[in-house]
Formats: C-alpha cells, structure tokens, sequence
C-alpha cells in the first residue's frame, strides 16, 4: 500500500501550485517579452530543453529560455557561446523561469535541490543520492549560500542539509533570500565560479 503523503508535503505542494501559477500569470508579460528577446538575438528555438532527474530518479524534460548559440564549439564552457541576451539572462537566473512550467507538472518544486543530468546522477554514491529524495527546485539551500560560486562537493552537501532539514518554513526564508542573493550577483556564471566537476563520496560538514 502506498505510503500516505505527509503534511509537510501535501503543504509544499500546494505551496507550489499557487505559486508558480500566480507567477506564471503575474509574469507572462516578462516571459513573453524574454522569448522575444531571445528570437531577435539568436532566431529559434526559443526553449532549450534537455533530460533531468527528478525525485526518485525519475527522469524528465526541464525547459530554460535557449542562452547558448546553436552549436557550441564546446557546450561545457557555456560562458565562451553564450548569446548577447543569454548572458543577462544567467546573470538575473531568468532563464529559468519556464520551470515554472515543471513545477505545475509535478516535476519540479519551488525549492531543493536544482536538477542534474542523468550522467552525473549515475555517478552518485549513497551521500549523493539522498538529494533524490525530494523534487528538485527552482532555488535551493545551495542557491542562496554561494550558487555557482561553490564546487560541485560543496553544492551536493548543501543540498543535502537542505533535504534533512527540510520543512516549510524554510522553504519560504529560502524564497525569501533568493531575490537578494540575486541582485547581489552571488555565484554568476563567470570569474567566481567553480569548476562544477562532480567528485563522488563528498561528506556533509554542515
């Protein structure tokens, strides 16, 4: 018999279909204007979409405004192929915002652990995999303490204080902070990034 979903969850995720509907309402003007900028700048497709893994280790399609030109040289230095429009969208995160999209579906969450490719996931070791537990986010504990200024071994620690500390109320200070956190350019894609390379066994010191 399946196990009855929690309060906590049953919370969350009503947490998440008010406000990703609320956004994706209150911000349609924004993402129409996002989509145009994206078609002038770099023509079509408007929309990257590449396979993630969601909770549970189940794969699905996660959607970001399209930041890189159409073929990369070498996609994984996105900083030397990033669009004229695409580098202020990474800069302000708001290439994101189609996963709004995700977290209506179910896919996704407002806040955990941001969602990784299937490659790395396959990586995981059992420290790893507890970021599985919970739907992957929009923002998390890891976005608002460092982003993409910290290493992958940092990121993955983070994350996973975020899903044994979980609760509702942190979920909203996290929302709260994100906004901040971006205004203050903390962790932009450029010269204080880390190298995100995945380093399995990482242990929590938090």
């Amino acid at each position: 018999m399946p196990t009855p979903p929690s309060v906590h969850s049953m919370a969350k995720r009503a947490l998440d279909l008010v406000g990703a509907g609320l956004l994706l309402v209150g911000l349609f003007p924004l993402l129409a204007l996002l989509a145009l900028s994206v078609w002038l700048d770099d023509g079509r497709p408007i929309l990257f979409a590449q396979t993630r893994i969601g909770r549970g280790g189940v794969p699905f399609r996660l959607f970001k405004f399209r930041t890189l030109t159409h073929e990369p040289d070498d996609p994984a230095r996105a900083a030397a192929h990033t669009t004229g429009v695409g580098g202020v969208l990474r800069r302000w995160a708001l290439d994101e915002l189609p996963q709004l999209w995700n977290v209506l579906r179910g896919e996704m969450s407002l806040v955990g652990p941001r969602p990784t490719v299937p490659d790395q996931v396959a990586r995981y070791g059992p420290h790893e995999r507890r970021r599985l537990r919970v739907r992957p986010g929009l923002t998390g504990w890891a976005q608002v303490h460092g982003r993409n200024a910290l290493s992958w071994p940092e990121r993955i620690d983070r994350d996973v204080w975020y899903v044994q500390h979980r609760s509702l109320r942190l979920d909203l200070q996290i929302l709260a902070r994100t906004p901040l956190v971006l205004v203050r350019g903390v962790g932009v894609y450029g010269a204080d990034a880390k190298n995100p390379s995945f380093s399995p066994g990482s242990q929590l010191h938090a």
